[in-house]
């Protein structure tokens, strides 16, 4: 690929990952919709702010993700490459200190976004008490899921942060603006949502197995290697499924809606056990398809 030819658009447009939204916008998405299951009406209002809060956190969490594993991305591209797709700072689309900036900048607006939405519930009598540090929690987590400190991700632990920010907190986040509530039954779904979003978390690593290991970050794959990672996800994809029939059947009293929701997940995790065997190390198209049922699966 020429970049040098892209212009600033095409470049910012590539660094935002538009193939990975999803990831972020379904947690959303699953959080108002519980909201809205849970509240005597719907807030449009939250529904805004809940869609600009996830915009924001899924561009910080973009540009600061690569900004911090920059290292490692350059180890791929030397290892792999014609392997993988181009990375945002060892290519040169975009400057280390551009996405540092952007990121941080995104990661304020959204923290200003929920203090502001705060202050607007309260004037139009529905008040979220509480909502701005929910929103700091949603980002803290990815704070100490990839920047220094911390970075857990290459401490170890990176995966169950993932689980925890993308899988608990951001559609508690949503339900809570949604439903003006701290604690509803129809919070109990999130439990299979997270099982799955930890499956799609170690199951991200299988990409980077090796590049991750020579960098120095411990996932599940780099440390227990790609046949370890892929037993452990399809296993958290059934249990998923188990716990979506539970939450909304046994606690909630919608077995209809948790067998379906279930019966899909079990669906694509046939096609997931079918594909496995190829989606060996390094054989990145198969994992490619791999990941894709994966993501099926649970969005």
């Amino acid at each position: 690929m020429d970049f040098a030819s892209w212009s600033t658009w095409q470049r910012w447009r590539y660094a935002l990952k538009p193939g990975s939204w999803p990831k972020l916008l379904v947690p959303c998405v699953l959080g108002q919709g519980l909201g809205v299951v849970a509240a005597p009406r719907v807030s449009w209002v939250a529904l805004a702010l809940g869609v600009l809060f996830t915009l924001c956190d899924l561009a910080f969490i973009v540009f600061l993700n690569d900004w911090g594993d920059q290292g490692v991305d350059r180890i791929k591209r030397e290892m792999f490459p014609h392997g993988c797709s181009p990375k945002t700072i060892p290519d040169g689309i975009l400057s280390s200190r551009a996405l540092l900036w952007a990121g941080l900048g995104c990661g304020a607006l959204g923290l200003l976004s929920a203090i502001a939405g705060e202050w607007w519930l309260a004037r139009l009598g529905a008040p979220r008490p509480g909502l701005s540090w929910t929103a700091l929690g949603c980002l803290l987590v990815f704070v100490a899921y990839s920047l220094p400190p911390l970075r857990l991700n290459y401490r170890g632990g990176g995966e169950a942060l993932e689980m925890l920010g993308v899988g608990v907190a951001l559609p508690y986040f949503n339900f809570y603006l949604q439903a003006g509530r701290w604690w509803s039954p129809w919070v109990w779904p999130l439990l299979g949502f997270a099982l799955l979003s930890l499956g799609s978390a170690l199951a991200s690593g299988l990409s980077d197995e090796e590049s991750d290991r020579a960098g120095g970050k411990r996932t599940l794959a780099s440390v227990a290697g790609n046949e370890v990672t892929r037993q452990a996800t399809e296993l958290l994809v059934l249990l998923g499924a188990v716990a979506w029939v539970c939450a909304d059947g046994a606690l909630v009293g919608l077995w209809f809606v948790g067998g379906l929701g279930a019966l899909i997940a079990v669906g694509y995790w046939l096609l997931l056990r079918r594909g496995s065997a190829s989606a060996v190390t390094n054989a990145f198209t198969e994992q490619g398809l791999y990941k894709q049922h994966l993501h099926h699966a649970i969005w």
